[in-house]
């Protein structure tokens, strides 16, 4: 089959060169034993990957199991990989088949590979060397026959170098590379996929398909989706069921989801900053913090607009206050006149044009004198713990609720919330 049957097939759409080079990469590696790691971010659809590979290859007929590796305890994934004996541990009260005793002559696709502890690692790297294992609590050796495919969102290189994933595993998982674009990564493709689901709801929910004006259209292609394919559909699932208008135009799409209108910052992409760990993730948190810093200012602009009006202030021109300021040895502290301006504290300094300032004359001494300048913390780090902090507290510790005010997944949180040992 080429590319375009497969597509048909499994309900693949886009147009997009990288996805595929990606689904032409699974078609020719089907039909062989090589182990395979398909990398991209999460919601791109790894698991469809896995599946055109699994249903391609002579192993077609036996069955696949998937497998979160994030998702299991670290205490309880080798008996669920790998099987135990009666008594192996409390609770332990028959013995057990794992899922590479059970897929014995299929194929096992072990998703967030970069989450699974380093002890199960080893257990791995031995099944796919020489297709043996031993279950927990056993000292036989067990063999199996079993096609492996791995997926992972994170950088494995990076998790090498931190001392969290082996070295030897990642290349004897990486004998095949694929590389799933992020749906950023493949603007043109986001209002096809738009079209595909909203002719699914309709047919769901037995109504007419949503459609979009061109502005609209723009307003979703211009949106990063850091969910991917899976915020896009939950989206348009949303706009199916919510949206009484059947054509949609931006403010409409912004009422039920204000998270479009945001942008990110741009930003130098460094060889460092590629290989970081620090995901996409991080750095939306890193946006938020500056956006709520836009916020802040914005509001205390307002503030001082409301001063000015309420206490009939008259403002010099800012150009006339450099000229002076310029002129000074020292920059004297300056007070705008007004009708209640306090008399025998301040020299006035004409500004021309009926305006003045007043410097201050005991600035040494008055209460502006002494001031310690504290120089706020510019740590990356240090902003990402105090956002999460601030989210954390206004759900009242609700972990789902402060994710999706940060625009990350919940597990990136447990795992943020773990990693900087922030108290709940």
């Amino acid at each position: 089959m080429d590319v375009q049957s497969i597509k048909r097939r499994y309900g693949i759409v886009g147009n997009s060169e990288e996805l595929d080079r990606a689904i032409d990469t699974a078609l020719r590696v089907a039909n062989t034993d090589l182990s395979v790691l398909i990398e991209g971010e999460s919601g791109v659809g790894k698991d469809a990957i896995s599946q055109i590979i699994h249903e391609m290859s002579k192993r077609k007929h036996e069955s696949i199991i998937s497998i979160n590796c994030g998702a299991i305890p670290e205490g309880t994934i080798n008996s669920e990989l790998f099987g135990h004996e009666k008594g192996a541990f409390t609770g332990a009260t028959s013995d057990r088949k794992g899922y590479f005793e059970t897929a014995n002559k299929g194929s096992i696709f072990l998703d967030e590979i970069g989450e699974m502890p380093l002890d199960t690692q080893a257990y791995l790297l031995r099944v796919l060397e020489n297709g043996e294992f031993i279950k927990v609590g056993s000292s036989q050796v067990v063999k199996t026959d079993v096609r492996i495919i791995a997926a992972t969102n994170a950088n494995l290189i990076n998790k090498i170098n931190a001392g969290k994933f082996r070295e030897d595993l990642y290349y004897r998982l990486n004998t095949v590379p694929i590389k799933l674009p992020a749906l950023y990564e493949r603007r043109e493709d986001i209002y096809l996929l738009f079209r595909k689901f909203a002719s699914d709801f309709s047919g769901k929910y037995r109504t007419d398909p949503v459609r979009l004006t061109e502005d609209a259209q723009r307003l979703i292609a211009n949106y990063r989706w850091p969910g991917n394919i899976r915020e896009l559909k939950n989206f348009v699932e949303q706009l199916s069921v919510l949206s009484e208008n059947k054509l949609l135009d931006t403010q409409e799409l912004l009422q039920i989801n204000p998270r479009l209108n945001h942008r990110n910052l741009p930003s130098k992409i460094t060889e460092e900053s590629k290989n970081s760990e620090t995901s996409f993730e991080e750095r939306e948190i890193l946006y938020k913090v500056l956006f709520d810093m836009k916020s802040d200012l914005t509001d205390l602009k307002n503030l001082v607009y409301a001063l000015i009006k309420s206490n009939n202030l008259s403002v010099p021109d800012i150009r006339q206050i450099q000229s002076l300021t310029q002129s000074q040895e020292k920059s004297p502290m300056y007070k705008v006149e007004s009708e209640s301006a306090p008399q025998g504290k301040y020299q006035p300094i004409n500004l021309g044009e009926n305006q003045s300032i007043y410097l201050d004359d005991f600035q040494q001494n008055g209460p502006y004198g002494d001031m310690e300048e504290v120089e706020e913390s510019l740590s990356l780090e240090e902003m990402i713990v105090e956002m999460i902090q601030k989210a954390l507290k206004k759900h009242k510790g609700r972990r789902k609720d402060a994710a999706e005010e940060l625009g990350i997944s919940e597990r990136t949180l447990y795992r943020k919330i773990k990693e900087h040992e922030i108290q709940l």
